[in-house]
Parts: structure tokens; C-alpha cells; sequence
């Protein structure tokens, strides 16, 4: 199609039904709402179920059933409703259910600003259920790619049979840029591992060894397919037995861990000899790439490092970034939140500082340069 002027919001509908996705469900709230209705927009044309739910539970809900029938699901929600999901997120980590989760941060906490932009739910994203299993989160900067990205995000639900999140924020999905969706580069699609036909007996949650994912069979199909909120065995039926519970959880674990180098997602921009690392993610990379612009012009050497994947963190990107430096530069639009990641993994020696603004404004290239010591 050529040069077109896309909102973020339009950007993640497309990337979903470029990733085959046939089921939606959300309920309205500033600023995903026009997720919702650019959905709408696209169905008649995929086929895609479309679904307005009476609230935020209900939206996840039917998308996990969906899911489970053999759907490609998404769903899409802000801070307040994904304080809504949080229960039935678990759900879709204990069935192993494949799904994108699309969260455009505001403001909060609370109902916070509804209008106003932040990006304060990484944090919130990891930790959104009990238990602190490891989860998937990408997080765009770009109108395009808010497109890649939710593209993506399918492919790794599918293959993990796990949630995905996609955390844009108000900035990306009410804002239109000038971009050409059909020159991005997307890898190929990934479906899901289904149990092959005239198998004798189908286990849920079957694995040999824990990083396994298991294969599906969808509700409705061939075999019996059980599926509940407690702990279970690989068979799904309840129970108490703690060897049999630890080795479950095991697995939930270590299918996301082992795959966390496939999953790494960044962009870096490496000087040699630079003393200084700026790590960002989202919209304030942007003004990032602008505060090391500057600062590169005043002759100063510093390295970027720009994350799409914030977890599971991407620990050997960041690693390897931080070869050489003395000081990492975090700017987030939040209090700080991932920088603390990133003081977890810096060397001694290595000082973090993290440059953190959250009044519903865009952090600027020259306060990054500013708190950060660019100068």
C-alpha cells in the first residue's frame, strides 16, 4: 500500500491480523478504545470474531476460551483493566494458554490520568499475578513497531502456548506517523504445536523434560482436554502432591527461561571507547536517540541500547552493552522501574542512573542529557 499515516492503535490491529489473528475481545478504555474499533474494521474482511465485552474480565475470559478452541486471541486493555486481568492472566500461565495481551499504559495509578501518557506498568506486567512466573513483555517505540511487535507477540504466544504482553503506551497508539507497514520485516508465522492425529492419549500438559512446551489440542476436538485454575498434573487433574506441583511449576518456568535468548529483541548503537551506555525502551527511546545525537555532536562517545523485550530481561544484550563503560543511563517515564534490572546486572564499578519523569509529559533529550551527565 505504500506510505500511509497510521495511529499506533491501527498499528497493532494490523500486526494481529497479519499474525492470524481470528478472535478479539476488549472493553472499551482510554487509550486502547480504537484497538477495539479498528478490529471491527478488519473482521468482515479476516473473518475474525469481534467482541465488545460487558467488562474487563469477561473480555479475557472469552479470549482464553477462544484461545483453548484453537483461536489466535487478543485482547486489549490499560492500566485499570489490566489490574482486571490480573486473575485470569494467572489462569492463562497455569493452562498454558496462548494469547496477546495489548496493554496502552496511561497514567495511573488508579484510573489515574485516562488521557495522559506514562509508561508505568513494567514492573506491574512482571508481578501481575501470584505465583512470579516469568511472562513475556514487548514494548514498541514506533508506530511500526507497534505493527512488528504485535506481530510477534503471536508468534511467541503460540510457540510457548504462554501469555504475550505488548506494552505501548497513549503516546504510540493515539499518535499517527507517516510509515510503510508493508516494508517491515516480519518473520515467518508461527503456529502452534497440535497433538497429531490418532495419538492413543492426550496429556494437557505433557513434557519430557521441564523447557518443553507441550503440544495442544483444542476444546472441541478428538480428545478430552481438561483445563483448571489449580495446580495440576501434566494430565490437568488437581493435586496436592508437592513433588508433582514443584516439577509443574518448574516447567512454566523454564520453557520462558530457556527460550529468553530467542525471544531478545533490541536495537544497539555501539561507539567504541565510549565511557557511557543509555538503555531505554518504548517512546522516551526516542528522545534518547536524540540526547546521544547531541551529545555525540559536543564530541562526546557514548553507546545506545534500545530494548523491545523488557522480560524475560534480555541479560546478555545488556551485558555485553555495559563492556567498558562507566556509566549506564536508564530514562524511563515511570519513578523508575527497569532500571532496576539494570542495576542488577551492572558490573562493580559501573554507575547506573537512572533519569526518571512521570507528570504525564515526555522525559526531553536535554533533561536525559542533563541528569544523565551526557555533557
Amino acid at each position: 500500500m505504500g506510505y500511509e499515516f497510521v495511529e499506533g492503535n491501527e498499528a497493532v490491529a494490523r500486526g494481529a491480523m497479519m499474525a492470524g489473528c481470528d478472535f478479539f475481545a476488549s472493553y472499551p478504555i482510554t487509550p486502547a478504545s480504537s484497538i477495539l474499533h479498528y478490529m471491527l474494521e478488519l473482521a468482515p474482511e479476516s473473518g475474525t470474531v469481534v467482541i465488545q465485552a460487558e467488562d474487563e474480565i469477561a473480555s479475557i475470559g472469552f479470549c482464553i476460551a477462544a484461545a483453548m478452541a484453537g483461536r489466535k486471541a487478543m485482547t486489549s486493555t490499560s492500566g485499570p483493566g489490566l489490574s482486571l486481568y490480573s486473575e485470569n492472566i494467572g489462569l492463562a500461565i497455569m493452562g498454558e494458554t496462548p494469547l496477546v495481551i495489548v496493554d496502552v499504559q496511561r497514567q495511573g495509578p488508579a484510573t489515574g490520568s485516562a488521557t495522559m501518557g506514562a509508561e508505568g506498568d513494567v514492573q506491574f506486567t512482571r508481578w501481575v499475578t501470584s505465583g512470579g512466573l516469568p511472562v513475556v513483555a514487548l514494548s514498541p517505540a514506533t508506530v511500526a513497531e507497534a505493527y512488528e511487535l504485535t506481530y510477534r507477540a503471536f508468534g511467541f504466544a503460540e510457540k510457548l502456548r504462554s501469555p504475550v504482553f505488548v506494552l505501548s503506551s497513549k503516546e504510540i497508539g493515539v499518535t499517527r506517523e507517516t510509515v510503510d507497514l508493508d516494508a517491515v520485516e516480519l518473520p515467518p508465522r508461527i503456529e502452534r504445536r497440535r497433538v497429531p492425529p490418532g495419538q492413543e492419549r492426550y496429556l494437557p500438559h505433557y513434557f519430557e523434560s521441564p523447557a518443553d512446551v507441550p503440544a495442544i489440542a483444542d476444546f472441541g476436538g478428538d480428545y478430552v482436554a481438561r483445563y483448571t485454575t489449580s495446580t495440576h498434573d501434566q494430565a490437568a487433574y488437581l493435586t496436592t502432591k508437592p513433588d508433582v506441583i514443584e516439577k509443574m511449576l518448574e516447567h512454566y518456568a523454564a520453557k520462558i527461561e530457556r527460550a529468553a535468548d530467542d525471544l531478545a529483541l533490541y536495537q544497539e548503537d555501539r561507539q567504541p571507547g565510549a565511557e557511557i551506555l543509555v538503555v531505554s525502551y518504548g517512546i522516551i527511546s526516542r528522545s534518547a536517540a536524540v540526547a546521544v545525537r547531541q551529545a555525540r555532536a559536543r564530541g562526546r562517545k557514548i553507546s545506545s541500547l534500545v530494548l523491545q523485550t523488557l522480560w524475560p530481561v534480555p541479560e546478555r544484550a545488556i551485558r555485553q552493552a555495559m563492556t567498558g563503560v562507566r556509566r549506564v543511563v536508564v530514562p524511563e517515564m515511570n519513578l523508575g522501574q527497569y532500571v532496576l534490572e539494570i542495576e542488577r546486572l551492572a558490573p562493580d564499578g559501573v554507575d547506573v542512573v537512572g533519569v526518571a519523569k512521570m507528570d504525564t509529559t515526555l522525559l526531553s533529550p536535554e533533561l536525559i542529557i542533563e541528569k544523565g551527565g551526557l555533557i
